[in-house]
């Protein structure tokens, strides 16, 4: 079949859902089959499909939304690099680096593989893993006080890992020779490959099942059919201007209070997010390349309009947005991106902020607006050998139109889980001293929002270091329509006499040892409308759950 040709409805269903068949298994397939904690029980990976024009054509349901714009960052600079005849069959490429390469910041490892036909590329395979460590000043990457991205770790350039199946393995041993726990990045890097194989086979499966032509124009109407709707409901907002102005804590080099500005013009079915007035790129590792700050624009414009669409290059299409070259969402090369999440959060609130007037019953209050960090590193008394524990962990979800906000997850643009006690303990010299939601965390109104994590950790037997990295320390997770602030996040060293000590929303290198533990407190949430108008019965559900003190309930509700 012409792949111009049209092709009925069913057909394109079918197939969609065919494709997403092999994407998620090609998701369970890496998480399964990978060493570290951060993918297998984390889950802090993503797998997706390429056309031949490098368009996302599906991604797994269990994918982040902040890799989206890294794996086609990766395809737009594959297909500009090697043209497609030069391609062969069991070519797998790899890259991360976030300038030359497409990527956000440099653990996020992206693999492509193209898939053939008859001796013809007919799309791609493409996942991305998250790596505990990828070398750097820092161990697990994500600790301030870094200012340039010589400093974050190994950067790789688009390059065959696989060249018609051959495996190159100086850039296999290059790779894993800059990482600091070698073993775990071994297996990390063979799931990823494992798993662009099987994706491969499956996708093979598809088009020997219907044929590239037929693939290619579904392609196609997959892609136009997610414009179309993600148009339609743009169309339904009303015309205008919408502004909202929100801040970056600090960059962990001293630089505080870092604007971001958004002005979103809503024109008929067209869409424009302006960040003029933004802060420029600033020293520490904050800043954000355009292929994180468009994941953040596209996933916040689903999430309102039309969260059931599919994810594809449709989405992206209607995305329509501009910085200033050299600002803290549009950064140029040397920038430190590590903690690029952190931006892309409030990027999400800032948008949200700035459309709640136009999608009222949709917005929701500010969530934790953080991806707060915790890396520990030690050498492992019962081993001697170094591990690294990262983790990413959750916090407040703010409060909704009708609902409260969720507590102690992972929210918006972040879609891992945290880690459970068992898996600490079982793999770390680390003991969980205490693992629960912050009391009265959650901002108060009509509907309240989430509460905030707590995780308190000591080592076992050994001195270690901690770096960490958090957001909403200082500024506050906002309220909407009347809905009170969630409470901020924080890092505490304890020591043996019970003192305390608070330390900077982005510490690199704190040694302590036994008798000593670090405390997490992740941010909550703000509520959504007025705490006048909150339901009785809802208000003696929080006392009952303890989640709320009396003193909490009292202050806010009367």
């Amino acid at each position: 079949m012409n792949m111009h040709m049209p092709i009925d409805a069913v057909t394109v269903e079918i197939i969609h859902n065919a494709l997403g068949s092999v994407v998620d298994e090609s998701f369970l397939a890496l998480m399964k089959s990978a060493f570290s904690q951060n993918i297998k029980e984390r889950r802090d990976h993503s797998t997706a499909l390429a056309d031949t024009k490098g368009r996302l054509v599906v991604q797994a349901k269990d994918s982040l939304p902040i890799h989206l714009g890294s794996m086609m960052g990766l395809m737009e600079v594959l297909l500009k690099r090697v043209p497609l005849e030069e391609m062969r069959e069991g070519d797998l490429f790899v890259a991360n680096d976030p300038f030359e390469a497409g990527g956000t910041h440099l653990p996020d490892l992206n693999v492509a593989m193209p898939v053939f036909d008859k001796g013809r590329v007919v799309g791609f395979v493409c996942n991305i893993a998250h790596h505990a460590d990828f070398g750097g000043m820092t161990p697990g990457l994500m600790g301030g006080g870094m200012t340039e991205i010589y400093q974050e770790g190994l950067r790789v350039p688009l390059v065959r890992l696989y060249s018609a199946g051959h495996l190159n393995r100086d850039i296999y041993d290059l790779i894993l020779l800059n990482t600091r726990v070698p073993e775990e990045r071994r297996g990390d890097l063979n799931a990823q490959i494992a798993a662009a194989r099987l994706g491969a086979r499956r996708f093979a499966e598809v088009i020997g099942r219907y044929g590239s032509g037929t693939l290619e124009a579904a392609f196609g109407e997959i892609i136009r059919r997610t414009e179309i709707r993600m148009r339609h409901a743009i169309g339904q907002l009303p015309d205008g201007i919408y502004r909202f102005r929100d801040v970056m804590d600090d960059d962990g080099c001293g630089n505080r209070s870092l604007p971001i500005e958004v002005k979103v013009t809503i024109a008929g079915d067209r869409l424009h997010v302006d960040f003029s007035g933004t802060a420029a790129q600033t020293a520490g590792n904050i800043n954000c390349t355009p292929s994180a700050t468009l994941s953040a624009i596209s996933y916040t414009i689903k999430a309102l309009l039309d969260p059931e669409v599919a994810n594809n290059q449709g989405v992206l299409d209607v995305c329509e947005w501009s910085a200033p070259a050299g600002s803290l969402v549009n950064a140029v090369f040397p920038a430190s991106v590590a903690n690029r999440a952190h931006t892309c959060q409030r990027i999400i609130d800032a948008l949200i902020g700035a459309l709640a007037e136009a999608v009222p019953d949709k917005a929701v209050g500010a969530g934790n607006g953080a991806n707060t960090t915790a890396v520990f590193t030690g050498i492992d008394p019962a081993t001697g050998r170094r591990y690294i524990y990262f983790e990413t962990l959750g916090g407040g979800f703010g409060g909704r139109s009708t609902h409260d906000g969720k507590d102690g997850v992972q929210v918006h643009i972040t879609n891992t889980s945290n880690l459970p006690v068992e898996a600490i303990e079982m793999d770390y010299p680390l003991r969980v001293i205490e693992y629960g939601l912050v009391q009265d965390s959650g901002g108060a109104g009509t509907y309240r929002g989430g509460l905030a994590i707590r995780r308190v950790l000591s080592p076992i037997g050994h001195t270690c270091t901690f770096s960490g990295s958090g957001e909403r320390f200082d500024s506050r997770p906002w309220g909407i329509f009347g809905g009170q602030d969630g409470r901020s996040g924080r890092f505490m060293r304890f020591e043996p006499d019970g003192s305390e000590t608070e330390l900077p929303s982005k510490p690199a290198g704190v040694d302590f040892g036994p008798g000593q533990a670090i405390a997490i407190e992740t941010p909550g949430a703000g509520g959504y409308g007025a705490p006048a108008g909150r339901d009785p019965a809802l208000i003696a559900r929080d006392r009952a759950s303890g989640k709320f003190s009396d003193a909490f309930i009292a202050r806010c509700y009367g």
